[in-house]
């Protein structure tokens, strides 16, 4: 499970922010889709061991918790 979790932190760039708040996160996360001219996503953040069909963004709260994006949201 810590392989899966390491894998995960390293493929997801999210390492600095393992264990800052989720709000931290996700406004982090937020700026940088705003930069690019990204419209019309949310950013939901879950329990790490949910399974969930969206994408992963995403991990905070010392692991305990993913970032989940997805689009055409308002």
């Amino acid at each position: 499970m810590m392989r899966i979790l390491v894998v995960l932190i390293l493929i997801t760039g999210c390492v600095p922010a393992f264990g800052k708040s989720c709000e931290e996160v996700k406004a982090e996360i937020a700026a940088k889709l705003d930069a690019k001219g990204v419209v019309g996503y949310t950013m939901e953040a879950v329990p790490a061991d949910q399974p969930d069909e969206r994408k992963q963004v995403g991990v905070c709260e010392a692991g305990a918790k993913k970032i989940v994006y997805s689009r055409g949201g308002s």
